[in-house]
């Protein structure tokens, strides 16, 4: 059943009642047909000025091929009607001047880090030149601080925006989209994913200058999987599904997000997470006081069939915990025992094992995108497939084809590059990937960022049946609620160190919230009482230095010990021993 609300008065917090005023854009009938797919199909929307209007729908649901007729890159089946300021336009042949109100930003943003925001800003508009083509930078540098200002940004104009906070560098690529508009211009940004490798404060940032860009009466089409920021940023919300519109212009206030769920993938939201019946048994991996760029002295033990999870901010060593344990970040300190035998720290050792990582970054870290899928899921363990001289291509593909299927990957098709898959089948690919392997430890950092809900169902089953064969699952992630729902006990990091552990009664969203943020002063399930354990630092002369930590005292005098005979490592023992004085 589609939901329609296009004539509700619905308000904007920047644009007064919405459904009197004339709309930026007004689209009806929209659709696009490939040689045997329907990809969008008779498509409504309407946005007015100075709204913020949210687009969600599973990968796969339409959402890149709307983008892309409003972009103007594909051509739309004949039949549409599509309004822009109440004039009637063709999106594929549309002229100059309706063209430039139309203003898209990617996910990649398409900023180039090691050149200036000047620069940056100048890239196909073209700069001011003088004598002999030469750039007058002061002009542009004036320029460009007089565009951003008029966002409400200050950034330094002259750093390369590789160096800007995330949230900086996306103001840029909306202040870049918009600069040939002046102040009357009333016209469309469409924000494709630019939360998607943001943390919270810079998504907070972001919002920020979305809602100053609406105040000025700009329309803005947000796409975004991240229900809690479409529930929290749009005024109204427009859900697509296997290509149609089930809900058009849905007021946000009148919206909570199991709702959210249920029209995005059609069915209720309790089908997300599963459930897990085994109960951990057996210690399976321990981590005893791993030293890495973020990690300060952790330690933490896994068990059979246990899904284990880590929380925590930004910097608090979270991000670097899988990597850790893989080698696949720096460990300088400290050992990782899978079944009592030592694990070296290198990718290598970790893989013959029994570990598996899936990384946040599958793009940069856990795929390569020209590879096509059947190429992709074996590759870490090819022996099972090697004849005597070559690899045995039939079992190989018949391989494939059963982890695809286990893993719902869609399409299924062995040969298709993986740069063609969605973001969610990548994932699922992936994740694949690794369980072929038959791991005894799988280590997941951010397994389901930039995924789609229907497709987070998949993984989360995988998850889950991995436990129930009794694997141990690491989940490192930023989504409290994916913590409380699909695992056993959440370990909260801060300072590269395990802060608080909970489970049971206690593992709920507020509290996991709070003991993230450092919001609550209860700390009954702090692991305080543990004996100490040891660490050493090797020298290059073999001479091992241990220090014992046990209280305050101690490791302060072991620590200021050990700086006596450290050698180089002195200053590194100091850092250290700062890191654990007063703590207990």
């Amino acid at each position: 059943m589609t939901v329609d609300t296009r004539d509700s008065k619905g308000t904007s917090g920047n644009a007064g009642p919405l459904s009197v005023l004339e709309p930026v854009i007004d689209i009806r009938d929209l659709s696009k047909t490939y040689p045997g797919q329907v990809a969008l199909d008779h498509a409504t929307l309407r946005i007015a000025p100075g709204e913020i209007h949210a687009l969600v729908g599973q990968n796969g649901s339409g959402k890149s091929t709307l983008i892309k007729l409003l972009g103007g890159y594909v051509k739309a089946d004949h039949g549409a009607d599509v309004r822009l300021l109440g004039k009637r336009v063709d999106l594929w042949s549309m002229a100059n001047d309706d063209r430039k109100l139309i203003r898209i930003v990617h996910q990649d943003l398409g900023l180039v880090p090691t050149l200036s925001a000047i620069e940056n800003l100048g890239l196909g508009r073209g700069f001011d030149t003088g004598f002999a083509g030469r750039m007058r930078w002061r002009t542009e540098a004036k320029r460009a601080q007089e565009l951003l200002l008029r966002f409400g940004l200050a950034p330094d104009v002259r750093q390369p925006v590789g160096m800007l906070s995330a949230a900086e560098r996306a103001a840029i690529a909306i202040v870049r989209a918009l600069q040939d508009w002046d102040d009357s211009t009333k016209g469309l940004l469409i924000l494709d994913e630019p939360t998607a490798s943001l943390n919270r404060g810079e998504v907070d940032a972001l919002f920020r200058e979305v809602r100053r860009v609406a105040s000025m009466g700009v329309a803005v089409l947000f796409v975004s999987h991240a229900l809690d920021e479409v529930l929290d940023l749009a005024d109204r919300i427009t859900v697509l599904r296997d290509g149609k519109v089930v809900a058009s212009g849905v007021e946000s206030s009148s919206m909570n997000a199991t709702g959210l769920v249920e029209l995005i993938v059609g069915r209720t939201a309790t089908d997300l997470y599963p459930t897990k019946r085994r109960v951990p048994s057996r210690e399976l991996l321990e981590a005893e006081m791993i030293f890495g760029i973020t990690l300060r002295g952790l330690t933490f033990k896994l068990y059979e069939g246990e899904i284990l999870g880590f929380a925590g901010l930004v910097g608090s060593g979270r991000e670097e915990v899988a990597g850790s344990l893989f080698g696949a970040t720096p460990r300088f300190a400290g050992k990782v025992l899978l079944r009592k035998k030592k694990v070296f720290a290198t990718p290598r050792d970790a893989i013959r094992a029994g570990l598996a990582l899936v990384p946040a970054d599958r793009k940069a870290a856990g795929l390569d995108p020209q590879e096509r899928l059947v190429e992709h899921v074996p590759l870490p363990r090819l022996g099972t497939v090697q004849g005597r001289f070559r690899l045995k291509h039939r079992k190989i593909r018949k391989d494939v084809k059963k982890w695809v299927e286990q893993l719902e990957v869609q399409p299924p098709l062995l040969g298709r590059r993986m740069e063609k898959f969605s973001g969610g089948n990548q994932q699922k690919a992936v994740l694949a990937r690794w369980l072929r392997t038959d791991p005894q430890v799988l280590l997941l950092n951010e397994p389901t960022q930039g995924v789609d809900v229907g497709a987070k169902a998949s993984v989360y089953r995988q998850i889950v049946a991995a436990a129930e064969g009794g694997m141990g699952v690491v989940i490192a992630s930023s989504d409290a609620e994916e913590l409380v729902h699909m695992c056993d006990r959440v370990l909260v990091m801060r300072s590269g160190a395990v802060a608080v552990e909970l489970a049971g009664a206690d593992l709920t969203e507020e509290r996991l919230v709070a003991e993230t943020l450092g919001a609550t002063s209860n700390r009954k399930n702090m692991r305080t009482n543990r004996e100490p354990i040891n660490f050493k630092v090797i020298r290059d002369d073999s001479e091992a230095i241990t220090v014992r930590p046990s209280d305050g005292r101690d490791r302060q005098r072991a620590a200021v010990a050990a700086n006596k005979r450290g050698g180089k490592f002195a200053q590194w023992i100091r850092r250290t021993s700062d890191r654990l004085r007063g703590k207990s």
